[in-house]
């Protein structure tokens, strides 16, 4: 098994990562803020995730076995959303985005990108405040100041 290295464009919130939040509100020692959908060494993203699905998606349910259609059923949540998380960085020290459009070229691929038609599409209508209800939801502020095109790299 090989290393990935990919690249990653995305339009949302650079959040950072246990090394280094980028969130307005956190701790003496960098920690983040209390967040009463976080406890401490939970894993950031699923916990996020499940608080967006509750209070943006209304999607509660949990895996049980024999809980037929549930990842249908999650999957379709999700969606409904319009945000998602992505990590980069590495496997190893994520950091995190929250974005309405990621785009990931693996390593050795080639994607071709027309910024201007991407851009203006239909869909990008609404990005902004999908973002906007996300982070109020999450209860949380970025330090960056609106969202905005982000190019990164996940090596791991």
């Amino acid at each position: 098994m090989g290393q990935s290295t990919n690249g990653i464009l995305a339009y949302g919130y650079d959040l950072g990562g246990e090394e280094e939040w980028k969130l307005q509100g956190l701790g003496e020692y960098g920690e983040l803020p209390d967040l009463p959908w976080h406890a401490e060494g939970e894993d950031f993203q699923e916990a996020a995730e499940r608080r967006l699905l509750a209070q943006l998606a209304d999607f509660t349910e949990t895996w049980q076995p024999g809980s037929d259609g549930y990842f249908t059923r999650e999957q379709e949540a999700k969606a409904r959303l319009g945000v998602e998380f992505d990590t980069y960085c590495s496997g190893d020290y994520p950091m995190y985005l929250l974005a309405t459009k990621v785009i990931t070229v693996y390593r050795g691929s080639v994607e071709h990108i027309d910024m201007a038609e991407l851009v203006t599409a239909p869909e990008t209508n609404g990005w902004d405040e999908k973002l906007r209800a996300a982070v109020q939801a999450l209860g949380i502020t970025p330090t960056q100041e609106k969202p905005k095109w982000l190019l990164c790299s996940y090596w791991g």
